[in-house]
C-alpha cells in the first residue's frame, strides 16, 4: 500500500471582476470596511488592488490588465459567502455605511442576507447556528 501525503492547499485569493477599480476599491473599503493591502500600478498600465474582509484569510484581487484575470466579464462572481458570527452586527455595520441588504432569510438555522456591488458581484454572509458545522468566533 502506498501512502500519500496531501499537499495542503490554501485558498488565499480570489478575483472580483469590476468595470471602475477605484469606485469597486472605494466600495469595499469605505463601505464595507474591508483592510486595503496594496494598490499599485506595475509592468505600465497593469493595476493590482487588493482588499481583505475583516478576519479572512482570503484576499479580493480587483485590477486592470492583468492577463487573463481581467479579460472575465464584469459582474460575474454570484454567491461568495462570508460567515460571520453575529448576523445582526454585520448587518448593522454594512447598513451603516449604506451598503444595501437584503432581508434575513432562515434555511434550517443558517441565517443568510445578501449584498452587491456596484458591478452586481453578490455576497452572502452566512451565520450558522451556535454549535453548528463551524463557528466564526
Amino acid at each position: 500500500m502506498t501512502t500519500t501525503t496531501k499537499v495542503e492547499m490554501k485558498l488565499e485569493l480570489i478575483h472580483i471582476p469590476v468595470s471602475d477599480v477605484d469606485r469597486a476599491r472605494d466600495f469595499y473599503v469605505d463601505q464595507c470596511g474591508w483592510e486595503l493591502i496594496t494598490d499599485h500600478v506595475q509592468m505600465g498600465d497593469m493595476r493590482i488592488v487588493q482588499i481583505v474582509p475583516p478576519g479572512s484569510g482570503c484576499a479580493i484581487l480587483m485590477g486592470r490588465n492583468i492577463p487573463e484575470i481581467t479579460d472575465m466579464p464584469v459582474g460575474v462572481q454570484k454567491g461568495i459567502h462570508l460567515v460571520v458570527a453575529d448576523m445582526q452586527a454585520a448587518r448593522d455595520q454594512l447598513a451603516a455605511n449604506d451598503v444595501e441588504l437584503g432581508e434575513v432569510q432562515d434555511l434550517g438555522g443558517v441565517l443568510y442576507t445578501r449584498f452587491a456591488d456596484p458591478d452586481g458581484n453578490s455576497w452572502l454572509l452566512q451565520q450558522w447556528p451556535v454549535g453548528g458545522m463551524t463557528d466564526a468566533s
